[in-house]
């Protein structure tokens, strides 16, 4: 009888072994999830687009896409969240780009087609090369915007390369208290090989900052937006109803005004 409880217990603990040795090995699989291409032409997907081509201080080369507008009085800069490619963000481009706000779509490395693996420190990199890229093409003031992941990664640009203006859309506290909420089963924080710390990071960000956020998101919690917002002094924008990835936060107005807001202070 003892035998077989041993038995038991060693077949408990390797299976625990298994499935947390898993849990770390690909835990950027379950973190990252990119679209490749081929994709069109940007120019294809709104006249006047340009492909541009961001040189990362790693030696990458990621293709984005930049919409310029006329007498801009501001330029964007689109950090997506975890998912998709640079084309889902078009419908935001064609918006603020109508109210006269020139904008970067970034795609991150390994996604849309463009070389490497995306991790926190390499996402950093390829947000430093959007921002070299708008210093030299467009000498206006940036505006930072991230959607979800896109928020911890341009918090973070902010504290070496401070905006204009600084609006996140769906923060996160970080990347442990969102992941806790989806894989309760697992010790998150003792795994994640990659923190984004959103709270922490805007806290010590000098710029004006504004978050915008969904009442119903099943993605990032409300309350988790609403934790970033208090640590950083944001003005806040909650859109009544809205999940993670709704109409509203691909080119609703409540979310392009806030943006147009950040551009005009």
């Amino acid at each position: 009888m003892r035998g077989k409880v041993l038995i038991g217990l060693t077949v408990a603990v390797i299976l625990v072994g298994v499935v947390f040795g898993g849990a770390f090995a690909f835990q950027r699989k379950l973190i990252y999830l990119p679209e490749g291409g081929p994709l069109p032409n940007a120019a294809e997907v709104l006249p006047g687009g340009r492909d541009v081509t961001l040189t990362t201080s790693d030696g990458l080369s990621i293709a984005s896409w930049y919409f310029p507008a006329a007498d801009a009085k501001a330029a964007v800069l689109v950090a997506p969240g975890n998912a998709g490619n640079r084309s889902y963000r078009v419908p935001l481009a064609r918006a603020l780009t109508a109210r006269g706000l020139s904008v970067l779509l970034l795609d991150y490395r390994g996604y849309g087609g463009n070389p490497g693996d995306p991790s926190e420190d390499g996402l950093k990199l390829d947000a430093l090369a959007a921002h070299e890229f708008l210093l030299r093409e467009a000498p206006v003031p940036q505006v930072y915007f991230g959607e979800s992941l896109g928020s911890a990664v341009v918090t973070a640009l902010a504290l070496e390369r401070p905006p204009s203006a600084l609006v996140l859309r769906s923060p996160f506290v970080d990347l442990a208290s969102v992941g806790q909420r989806h894989y309760p089963f697992l010790p998150v924080r003792w795994l994640l090989r990659d923190e984004f710390p959103t709270r922490d990071n805007v806290a010590r960000v000098k710029a004006p900052v504004s978050v915008v956020y969904g009442s119903a998101d099943s993605i990032v919690p409300a309350e988790q937006s609403r934790e970033v917002a208090k640590a950083s002094g944001a003005t806040t924008v909650e859109v009544a109803g809205a999940d993670h990835n709704d109409p509203a936060f691909s080119d609703g107005s409540e979310l392009v005004d806030a943006i147009v807001r950040g551009a005009v202070r």
